[in-house]
């Protein structure tokens, strides 16, 4: 006589459940490395280089012309030293204080936009 084979049937609720419908997150688009996670990491790194760039162009037009300046009065070594370890300080501090600040506030932004969806 041949044994018959047993069915067991499990009921109760399913562990892992994974919400499909109406439910989205721009993280999990971020992770998986879809089209549209791509555009929104893109998106973050375009307004980085935005700052960025601003950030260097007031830097150029601060720093750059001050070859010119001590090129056209030679004699004056003292001027040179005040305007670079002095009137110079200042400025790239606060460009520096705005520069990290911006970053700050565009991750900032970006979480909030993956995170509160």
């Amino acid at each position: 006589m041949e044994p018959t084979e047993r069915r067991v049937v499990v009921t109760g609720p399913p562990r892992r459940t994974r919400r499909t419908s109406g439910y989205y997150r721009p993280r999990t688009e971020i992770d998986e490395q879809t089209t549209l996670g791509h555009t929104y990491v893109r998106s973050l790194m375009r307004s980085q280089l935005r700052s960025a760039l601003g950030g260097f162009a007031v830097l150029v037009l601060l720093v750059g012309p001050l070859p010119l300046v001590f090129a056209s009065a030679p004699a004056a070594r003292r001027l040179e030293w005040l305007v670079l370890g002095f009137c110079l300080y200042a400025p790239l501090t606060l460009l520096a204080r705005w520069y990290v600040r911006r970053a700050e506030r565009n991750e900032r932004d970006f979480v909030h936009l993956v995170e509160d969806r």
